[in-house]
């Protein structure tokens, strides 16, 4: 993996040009205000058309025990994908990781989906739309299951809106139970410069204002 660190101001276009080109920043730390540019050799990568719901999962999306919300709090969001976990001690977002991901955000090219219980945010993801490539960035969850949810809610939605590449960045067990895979870098860049040649997908392929139910989204993982 490369790491040079930029000695320059990184701008939101310069982002996302560095994601055309196959790279994305990281922290050290929360604490860490620099950024280094990152180019695994490994990508993890969803393909679309062999996402894994497993029966349990699949029960628990078509309940619709979550309400899932697209692009309704961006700041929550990342806050969350912040904050300490069990399973993570720290994290590699920092401070200009997030003004950088919020302007993004603003010009309407970073998406969330969320899940909400009982007015809480308990889990959800966020990530960068490109052409017809979505870059995951982080995820989270509060209770059991919802950021499965969430990522069983992306998945629909990507097909949906005619994506060709869902980047996870690094493999996780939890990824490779949901059928993620590692490719080397060379593919990944084939695949990422066909994802990139028009026709662009479409993320609002469902408005925001629509609430899209379980049943909606495994459908559209059959289709």
């Amino acid at each position: 993996m490369s790491r040079p660190k930029p000695s320059f101001e990184i701008t939101p276009q310069i982002l996302l040009r560095a994601y055309s080109l196959g790279l994305f920043p990281m922290a050290e730390s929360a604490d860490d205000d620099e950024l280094f540019w990152v180019e695994p050799e490994e990508r993890a990568i969803f393909p679309l058309e062999e996402f894994r719901v497993s029966r349990s999962l699949s029960k628990t999306v078509r309940s619709d025990r979550f309400e899932v919300r697209v692009d309704h709090d961006f700041d929550a969001v990342i806050e969350a994908c912040a904050a300490p976990a069990p399973d993570r001690e720290s994290t590699w977002i920092n401070g200009q990781i997030r003004r950088l991901y919020s302007a993004l955000f603003d010009l309407g090219v970073v998406h969330t989906v969320e899940c909400w219980r009982e007015g809480r945010l308990v889990g959800g993801l966020y990530g960068v739309a490109l052409g017809a490539a979505f870059f995951g960035e982080s995820m989270f969850h509060r209770e059991t299951d919802a950021s499965k949810v969430a990522l069983t809610h992306l998945v629909a939605r990507l097909r949906a809106g005619g994506y060709r590449l869902l980047d996870t960045q690094f493999m996780t067990p939890h990824l490779a139970s949901l059928g993620a895979k590692e490719i080397s870098r060379g593919e990944y860049r084939v695949m990422l410069e066909h994802a990139l040649t028009p026709p662009a997908a479409d993320f609002g392929v469902w408005p925001q204002s629509e609430r899209v139910g379980g049943a909606t989204a495994l459908a559209a993982l059959k289709a």
